[in-house]
């Protein structure tokens, strides 16, 4: 007799199976939600990140304009890194979800 037969004739099993292929589905719901949660915490980050670099950046700028061009290359640089980081850390929340 297969797995299938035994599973159709034993209904403790059949509810047993059932109860395990809904805990699965809460758990995956879970993890989704903590890969959104986890997507828009990177993204308010590297928002906050580029935003202090463009404070900072006008800060230096008014102190010294005689540095801005030097002040301006820094920030965009440093701009590039912080959503080179992010873009990766929303990937790996994402690959955690669908993985």
């Amino acid at each position: 007799m297969n797995i299938i037969q035994e599973v159709a004739q034993d209904t403790e099993l059949h509810k047993q199976l059932v109860e395990m292929a809904k805990a699965q589905a809460q758990t995956l719901d879970i993890a989704k939600m903590g890969a959104g949660i986890g997507a828009g915490l990177v993204a308010t980050g590297a928002a906050s990140g580029i935003g202090r670099i463009g404070a900072a950046a006008n800060e230096g700028i008014a102190r010294q304009p005689e540095a801005a061009a030097d002040i301006r290359g820094g920030s965009i640089i440093l701009a590039a890194l912080i959503e080179g980081v992010s873009l990766f850390g929303v990937v790996v929340t994402l690959l955690i979800a669908l993985g």
